[in-house]
């Protein structure tokens, strides 16, 4: 990939906000190849601990490193209400803290906001970049707020851009997401395992986007000027039928007597796939395929 400003990456520095996670731990990776140095901020050990709900302590981070990029992936991805003041915090007020530091103390910085395919009204069709948000979540709230944060300080020239991340996964996942849960549970049956495993609706269809490709599209779409908000994702969806497929056939086991639907649930929804046609336009595709992506999380 060759990359806008590469001549300046030896001297610059990069903020990951949420450096612990799944797409910081990638993301670092992608930069230290670029020769970027990392400052990379989590509340989990072993990272730097910078509060970014406390304005003073972003600013003096940033006013310090005057990073070229800051990437803000901090967030507790979940939609459930309990996680309101969280989300707020970490997500709005954080996304504020972040543009107004960078306005006072580095404006030449490039800014990543991570966005959401959830914050998106979702009739059943592929979502693109201009179609209606739907605040129908408090995580949802959080994440358009932040949208209309960086349109804001875009009028003042900064560089702030937007990433609509779908589903996108890799053998980081915890088992509280449905490809690990399956995953794991499906090299356990092998071993011998009688468990059954409970799942909600496995007719539900998302994308399966291995996450170390959607950070090289994050570092595609900040490496221009052109568009300032994207999809991130393949735009092919998959049912999690087709992952139980996927995962349980590398074993050569029928998951049909290990797996149990449960009558009561109701998904937020039926489907979520994205028009992924503006971030092909900056010459990104995903490298991994999904047969691909299970394989690596059963190892």
């Amino acid at each position: 990939m060759q990359l806008l400003f590469s001549e300046r990456n030896n001297n610059m520095k990069a903020i990951i906000f949420g450096a612990g996670g799944q797409d910081g731990h990638y993301l670092n990776d992608v930069l230290l190849r670029a020769g970027i140095k990392v400052v990379a901020v989590s509340r989990r050990t072993g990272y730097k601990h910078i509060d970014i709900s406390n304005f003073q302590e972003v600013l003096d981070l940033v006013g310090n490193e005057k990073p070229g990029y800051i990437f803000h992936l901090a967030a507790n991805s979940t939609t459930r209400h309990d996680a309101i003041f969280e989300n707020h915090q970490t997500i709005s007020t954080g996304t504020l803290n972040i543009m107004e530091a960078v306005r006072t103390k580095a404006p030449a910085c490039r800014v990543f906001i991570s966005g959401s395919g959830l914050q998106f009204k979702n009739t059943g069709n592929p979502i693109s970049e201009t179609d209606e948000f739907e605040a129908r979540d408090p995580y949802s709230v959080s994440r358009i707020q932040s949208v209309y944060a960086s349109r804001y300080f875009r009028s003042f020239g900064l560089k702030i851009y937007v990433g609509y991340f779908f589903n996108h996964e890799s053998p980081l996942r915890t088992e509280r997401h449905m490809t690990r849960k399956i995953s794991e549970a499906a090299k356990r049956i092998k071993a011998g395992s009688r468990e059954q495993l409970t799942i909600g609706d496995i007719s539900v269809v998302k994308e399966y986007t291995y996450a170390g490709d959607a950070v090289e599209a994050v570092w595609q779409l900040v490496n221009q000027e052109k568009i300032f908000e994207a999809n991130i994702g393949s735009g092919t969806g998959y049912s999690i039928r087709d992952w139980l497929d996927a995962c349980f056939g590398l074993v050569n086991i029928d998951w049909g007597p290990h797996v149990t639907e449960s009558d009561n649930f109701t998904p937020d929804y039926k489907s979520l796939v994205c028009d992924p046609t503006v971030i092909h336009s900056l010459g990104w595709k995903p490298q991994v395929s999904f047969d691909e992506l299970a394989k690596m999380m059963m190892k």
